[in-house]
């Protein structure tokens, strides 16, 4: 009874092990690029872009 507690609790030894960790040499992940300051971009304001018309009142242009 004790060998089949032994081999039952060795195979789930096992079995977990063999399960965890990640495959392949470890690395330190590279640290997140600081955000730019807000100074910089409130200084820099983009001008508004005009928003493209869809006015049907305005004949096509031929050629």
């Amino acid at each position: 009874m004790k060998s089949t507690i032994a081999l039952l609790s060795g195979a789930a030894v096992l079995a977990a092990l063999a399960g965890c960790g990640q495959t392949g040499p470890l690395y330190m992940p590279n640290p997140p690029a600081k955000p730019a300051p807000a100074a910089t971009a409130a200084a820099n304001p983009q001008p508004a872009q005009p928003v493209p018309s869809n006015n049907a009142s305005v004949p096509a242009p031929t050629k």
